[in-house]
């Protein structure tokens, strides 16, 4: 046994146990994939893969119990890299981040900006998606930290970091009835509404406040991008209950905010990673910056 069998092993589970596919990933001819896990396999006494003819289906229960230790191998072996690089230059490398649109476009251009000041050799890729896609992204080592709201706290294999609470608005043309007078949950679900996806930005907190009151609203349209609310909203198409901090009083003054903190419960924005990754020091830098912009924004 080898750690480049164990690779391959990796390497086909990767690619649906597909041989052609693994043998162009690990640059090699699909005739020396399938001898290197014949050896493997007599090796260890016993199959890894459940097999119909030549065509391989997937793990055998000893298989995916070995592919759990390869896991953890392969994450050393990048670990391994990642200490090494960041022993060697600590200001060279690249820091990916996953998040959604609201924390990219309105908590993040301070910290990204402090953060290039101190580490302008560090490349900074940003994905952005759905709070499950940003999970799938740290498991997958294609993103380094997530920043988002939701899901993050569920999966016990990250380490899990407050930054910091914020609450939701109610955002109307001017001249709406909603701009005068008391705004209770009631009024707001007299009114078509436009919020974000489910999964997004505090969705569930919106559902739940109507929902314990014994509520129904009429969510006439949802999308992951507050702008787009704020689009509809102009358009008259209803009340856009979004995320109060992506309000831009200066920029949209064709728009009245109507504070929801009362009615709808505060959410809580995280940064998150993998337990077991070595974050370089450029990344624990980073997530430093994080919480201190953080406490700044609440003081």
């Amino acid at each position: 046994m080898n750690l480049s069998q164990l690779e391959l092993l990796r390497i086909m589970q990767e690619s649906d146990f597909n041989l052609s596919k693994a043998a162009e990933k690990m640059h090699i001819v699909q005739s020396a994939v399938s001898r290197q896990l014949q050896m493997l396999e007599r090796e260890l006494g016993s199959p890894l893969f459940e097999r119909r003819g030549k065509k391989l289906l997937g793990m055998t229960p000893l298989g995916a119990r070995i592919m759990e230790e390869v896991a953890v191998i392969h994450c050393a072996k990048k670990n391994i890299q990642t200490l090494a690089l960041d022993f060697l230059d600590c200001n060279q490398g690249v820091l990916h981040i996953a998040t959604t649109h609201t924390q990219a476009k309105y908590f993040l251009p301070v910290p990204i900006h402090r953060f290039k000041e101190k580490y302008p050799g560090v490349k900074i890729y940003m994905v952005q998606a759905s709070p499950e896609q940003l999970i799938d992204q740290l498991h997958s080592r294609k993103a380094d930290i997530a920043i988002c709201t939701e899901k993050v706290d569920e999966d016990a294999n990250l380490v899990v970091k407050n930054c910091y609470e914020w609450g939701h608005a109610a955002i109307m043309p001017k001249g709406h009835p909603l701009c005068e007078g008391e705004i209770t949950l009631a009024r707001l679900a007299s009114y078509p509404i436009l919020t974000y996806n489910l999964g997004f930005t505090g969705r569930s907190n919106i559902e739940n406040a109507f929902n314990n009151v014994g509520l129904s609203i009429d969510i006439t349209l949802a999308a992951t991008d507050t702008d787009v609310i704020k689009t509809y909203v102009r358009w008259g198409m209803g009340v856009g209950l979004i995320a109060s901090m992506a309000f831009e009083p200066l920029a949209e003054t064709d728009l009245v905010i109507r504070d929801l903190s009362h009615l709808i419960s505060r959410s809580v924005t995280k940064v998150a990673y993998l337990k077991n990754h070595y974050l370089p020091q450029y990344s624990q830098h980073f997530i430093d910056g994080l919480l201190l912009a953080a406490q700044e924004m609440q003081a």
